[in-house]
């Protein structure tokens, strides 16, 4: 499945004709959102902790899942974590076996996240939330689903990427909302700004506690350092990769931005190696597009992964605090 790139005009808040076309349409995205979650879930015996987005495509959540997972592990909990799946062909309530699934079959952010705990992919969440308590969770954490109603949360963190906030501020298909920031905010405990607050949003259209946050590059070999690289991602942001690949010393010889969580083909593999090859460059991509490339060419590429710094880590301790304290 590939995920086409977003139309310009959600990006900016001062773009008229399109947004006033498909106001009925967005309009009535709103209202379905809203009766969606009027729907009471399924109560689980243990605290559920949500990260989720109210804009469609990548804020990091899956960094602030890895972080927190980590954190709640170093505390000595059992932490599985529940997702969807992007583009998984699995019918879902299933555990994510890296052993044996690919990321056609369970979507690449799960196969990701298995590396540090258990995860269950399926679209109802209250099924695999069952799932995962019998196999021993204590607590459990969404990647995604604020917009899902299947399972009750006790806690939930909105996450937004501080360079492109809430977009225009439309709901789809006039913007690049799920549901109105205000019908999200109704239900959530704290948002987790990543990044300065390019767009102001916290100012204009946030009334909750905000903690900040960072993202920094890791994984970096020596030899990547002292060659130019050819770094390619398909991922909600690629430019945000290649940024900071920048940032960390890496001269980029050529960077190749693909759609998210885009399926890359034999051809691609071939262009790429191809173009490292001509380049005397080192390929090097994303963790995440790396669980859909093949075995084997993965050897040639370096994946270089973000983890989240937290500007407040008091803060950080006092929201699992209260997460764990949490019931339903």
């Amino acid at each position: 499945m590939v995920r086409l790139s977003p139309p310009a005009f959600w990006a900016n808040p001062q773009a008229r004709l399109w947004p006033t076309l498909l106001a009925p349409i967005a309009w009535g995205v709103g209202v379905v959102a809203r009766r969606r979650m009027r729907r009471s879930g399924w109560r689980a015996p243990v605290p559920v902790l949500c990260c989720g987005n109210v804009t469609v495509g990548g804020t990091g959540k899956t960094t602030v899942v890895i972080d927190l997972v980590q954190r709640l592990i170093a505390r000595g909990c059992c932490p599985h974590v529940l997702t969807r799946g992007y583009g998984g062909r699995e019918a879902g309530g299933i555990r994510v076996d890296p052993a044996i699934h690919t990321a056609r079959q369970v979507g690449d952010e799960p196969l990701l996240l298995a590396g540090y705990c258990p995860v269950w992919v399926g679209g109802d969440r209250a099924a695999t939330a069952r799932q995962a308590v019998q196999a021993g969770a204590d607590c459990l954490i969404m990647d995604d689903g604020l917009q899902n109603s299947s399972l009750q949360k006790t806690f939930s963190l909105l996450v937004v990427d501080g360079a492109v906030g809430f977009g225009n501020g439309h709901v789809l298909p006039a913007g690049p909302l799920r549901e109105r920031v205000e019908d999200a905010q109704a239900r959530v405990d704290a948002v987790l700004m990543i990044g300065e607050d390019q767009t102001d949003v916290i100012r204009r259209s946030v009334s909750l506690p905000v903690l900040w946050a960072d993202l920094e590059q890791v994984g970096l070999p020596q030899r990547i350092t002292e060659r130019p690289c050819v770094a390619f991602a398909g991922i909600g942001r690629p430019d945000k990769f290649f940024d900071g690949l920048r940032a960390a010393g890496l001269v980029l010889a050529q960077t190749l931005p693909f759609p998210d969580h885009y399926a890359y083909n034999p051809r691609d593999i071939k262009r790429l190696q191809a173009l490292a090859d001509g380049l005397g460059a080192q390929l090097v991509t994303t963790p995440k597009d790396a669980m859909r490339l093949p075995r084997g060419f993965r050897l040639n590429v370096v994946e270089v992964g973000v983890r989240l710094v937290w500007q407040n880590p008091e803060e950080r301790e006092r929201l699992l605090d209260m997460f764990l304290a949490t019931s339903v």
